[in-house]
């Protein structure tokens, strides 16, 4: 018993770095390209598009919301924000990376503004929950908003207090969600990319407050 509670501790607190797995030089193995819209996951990109990562828990739904957004090029499913270089799935898991499960976002910004990727990151999961989301125990499964730009930064904060204030309303808890600069994004494995269009009945363990996340310009005009 002890053992076993050991082990969840473990996986509730984040590792310092000298405590963190070593990982390896290179890349691991994944896919090249995006199995709906057969875009390349690496890029290079049409100019002008933009660059989002966030964090929801699980990453298989999670991503399945961002590919169905319009206005996205493209997205991708990775570990970003602990200190492992390079790991695997398994690694990460074990909680001794530090990673979060993140989704990568590209979309362009004529179609789909920043605002409205954060309202759906915010009402497609539940951010007060720490390091968990749902049945999914872990540091990996922390909610995480990783920025690009001053812009996006900022935008991420101002909602962030907004949401608040809804959840507030709603009698809902504190939102722990991390937002800080993007670190490094590492790719999962080619079978984790868009794993929900390869396996339409594959577990996604996404759940909202119910809560609507008021854009900016509902704000104002409030």
């Amino acid at each position: 018993m002890f053992f076993l509670s050991d082990m969840l501790n473990k996986k509730l607190k984040l590792p310092e770095a000298a405590e963190a797995l070593p990982g390896r030089a290179g890349p691991i193995p994944t896919a090249t390209r995006h199995f709906v819209n057969r875009r390349p996951l690496h890029g290079p990109w049409p100019e002008g598009l933009e660059t989002a990562y966030f964090g929801m828990g699980c990453f298989w739904g999670a991503e399945r919301l961002f590919w169905q957004t319009d206005g996205v090029w493209v997205t991708a499913v990775g570990y970003a924000g602990g200190h492992t270089p390079n790991p695997t799935y398994q690694e990460t898991c074990t909680g001794l990376t530090g990673h979060a499960e993140i989704v990568m976002v590209v979309y362009d910004p004529k179609l789909v503004s920043y605002d409205e990727l954060l309202a759906v990151f915010w009402e497609s999961h539940d951010p007060t929950q720490g390091m968990r989301q749902g049945n999914d125990v872990g540091t990996t499964y922390r909610s995480a908003i990783y920025t690009t730009t001053d812009a996006q930064a900022k935008q991420a904060e101002a909602s962030r207090a907004a949401f608040q204030a809804e959840l507030d309303k709603a009698g809902r808890g504190r939102i722990t969600t991390e937002i800080r600069a993007a670190p490094a994004f590492y790719f999962a494995e080619a079978d984790h990319q868009q794993y929900l269009a390869k396996n339409p009945a594959g577990y996604c363990g996404l759940q909202g407050t119910g809560v609507t996340c008021p854009l900016p310009q509902a704000v104002a005009a409030g």
